[in-house]
Parts: C-alpha cells; structure tokens; sequence
C-alpha cells in the first residue's frame, strides 16, 4: 500500500463514503481466519441472536481478539490500517473485532449508520471507520454489505427500518471494504445456497469510547504479548499524548508493566 493507493482510497472515502480494497488479504491469513472461526463456532456454541439487527440466519462472534493469535494480524493489516489512519488519524484505536458470518434465508439487515447512536450533528468529520473484510466472495446473491453512495454527506441517520434504495458493495474473496463511519449501510440478504463469511474490523476516534471494551474485554496476558502498535490500537497508549492517562502513565505503564517514559501533552508544551 504506497501513498498513492493510500491517496485514492481516501478520496473514495471522501466522495463516496466508501472504498474497497481488492485482493487485500493474503490467502493464508484467510484460510487460518475461517478455519478459526469454524472452530470458535463449534467450541463456544454461537447461535444467532435471532433479532432484526443481528439476524436470524447470521452467526456473530464478538471480541476475537481474546480468542486467537490470528486475529492479532487483521487491526494491524499494513493493506488496511494507513487507510483508516488517513480517515482518522494515526491515534485511531479497536472500537471492536467480530465475524459476521450471513447464512443462506437471511434477510437484508436494516440500513443504518454506525455513528448514528452518537448525538452528533450531521454531516460531521469522521470519527468511526469501520471495514468488513470478505472471507469468501462476497455478491448482491449471497448478502455483500449494501451501500448507499454520498450518504454520509447527509444532515441526518436513516429511519431505522424503512427501505431505501441501495447497492451491493460485491468484492472478491480477500478483500476489504473500508467506509465513513455516517455511511448508509447494511448487510444484505442471502439467497445464495453458502454462507457469506466476513470479519468486521471496527476503527473509532482516540477521543471516542470504544464499542468492546478492549481494556476489561481482553486478558492482559494475552495483550502483554500483543506488539506495541495493537497495544495502541487496543487503548493501552494515550491520544495526543492526553486523553486515557492513568495518573500521567498510559495504560500500557500502569498494567502491563511497560517501563517507557510519557510526557503529556501539558509537559511537551
């Protein structure tokens, strides 16, 4: 990913609300990461939530990250994360990481925005980048996420339940779709015959609470072990040298036993 792709995905982003990055993902890591899933799966018994949002032929499993060393590879994706850096910025943490796996006779999730529970006025700076990446085809047939092109230019969120008109975001096995926290979206229906596997790897703000709680959610065990950029990603640094302090220490100080040194903002000034 050279600054010139980085660029163009950018001002996908900007104009459109969305971009999507073909072939993105090494074949390997998909392989592991749908072996893994499948395995989760059986061993932790997920069944669908069976509601209008999640779905009731859609199997969600939530906080990878305290479930596999493999999932340790997806915040971190050098295909991925300088695009979301670009739309946020380099202080851009974990909101959450789950698998969104659409099986065949699920309807068309209702069309929303991922910021829209946020009392923010519209339209605003991103503060939510989200991506889904496509562990197998993904097709208007067998549930692509649907996107509503320049919606996240709208003054407003959608009205929870009601129909617009929208297209299917269709990508490749191994691809990323990458979109503005105020798009339009949803997963689509699946009128395939196979399941339609992805992974939603979600982005916020340094100034935004985080949608899992990676700080309580993840064993400190596992994040000791977690490279320094993810400990980041996770909330185990500060933004701006500031916000998420512990007693003028990061997180990464006081818990993990880090010995590095933090001046705060106030101290560089």
């Amino acid at each position: 990913m050279n600054d010139q792709d980085v660029q163009r995905h950018l001002a996908s982003v900007e104009e459109h609300g969305y971009t999507i990055v073909e072939n993105a993902i090494e074949p390997d890591l998909v392989g592991a990461l749908n072996a893994a899933l499948l395995r989760l799966e059986r061993e932790l018994g997920v069944e669908p939530a069976r509601n209008g949002f999640e779905g009731h032929h859609t199997v969600r499993i939530y906080n990878l990250l305290a479930r596999g060393n493999v999932f340790e590879r997806v915040p971190v994706h050098p295909m991925v994360l300088p695009i979301i850096e670009g739309v946020l910025d380099e202080g851009c943490l974990v909101s959450s990481l789950s698998s969104i796996s659409i099986d065949p006779g699920e309807k068309a999730q209702p069309i929303h925005a991922d910021d829209q529970v946020m009392p923010v006025a519209k339209p605003h700076v991103p503060f939510v980048c989200n991506s889904m990446w496509a562990l197998t085809d993904f097709t208007e047939e067998n549930g692509a996420t649907r996107v509503i092109p320049g919606s996240h230019k709208r003054d407003a969120s959608p009205n929870y339940g009601q129909e617009y008109d929208s297209i299917a975001a269709e990508m490749p096995k191994g691809s990323v779709l990458i979109w503005h926290g105020s798009l339009w979206h949803g997963g689509g229906a699946n009128r395939s015959e196979a399941r339609r596997v992805g992974i939603a790897m979600n982005y916020c703000a340094g100034y935004i609470r985080q949608q899992e709680n990676q700080q309580l959610g993840l064993p400190l065990e596992i994040v000791r072990s977690f490279e320094p950029r993810l400990q980041e990603l996770c909330g185990f640094g500060t933004y701006r040298s500031l916000i998420g302090h512990i007693d003028k220490k990061t997180p990464a100080q006081r818990l993990l036993g880090q010995s590095r040194d933090f001046k705060s903002i106030w101290d560089l000034g």
